[in-house]
């Protein structure tokens, strides 16, 4: 009996444009970001804080799509660099709430120049943008 592999063809796995597209934009990020001293990781970490400035880490993994195991290091450098605070909760050690301080909240208006560039850089129409947008949040549920 012969066998169908054309399912495992690179070609017809809808994960690898999703992949190569993914690491595409972050690199295109990369050297925007590194002009205000942020990652791409910490730069999604420092939105969500500019819209609610102070939540625990169990909340901004949910925001992020991130598990808490890879936000703690990423949180625990972005203290380091004064731009949030890190608490642990007096009534349970295992809860942290992250503040955003006035140097991150500073950095905001140096980040306001990152989406226009990037909108410069990703061939796509607005109603493209916008369809692609939707796809993507329906996926991720």
């Amino acid at each position: 009996m012969e066998q169908n592999f054309e399912s495992l063809r690179l070609k017809n796995q809808l994960c690898f444009p999703l992949y190569a597209a993914s690491r595409e934009i972050v690199r295109k990020y990369t050297p925007l970001l590194k002009k205000i001293g942020l990652t791409y990781t910490q730069y999604i970490v420092m939105m969500v804080m500019w819209e609610h400035k102070s939540l625990k880490v169990g909340e901004i993994s949910k925001f992020l799509y991130l598990d808490t195991g890879t936000l703690s290091p990423l949180l625990k450098s972005m203290e380091e660099k004064g731009l949030l605070t890190r608490k642990r909760e007096s009534g349970d050690e295992r809860v942290v709430t992250i503040t955003i301080t006035e140097k991150g909240m500073a950095l905001q208006e140096e980040a306001l120049s990152v989406p226009e560039a990037m909108g410069k850089c990703v061939n796509l129409t607005p109603e493209e943008a916008k369809t692609l947008y939707t796809i993507l949040y329906k996926l991720i549920g």
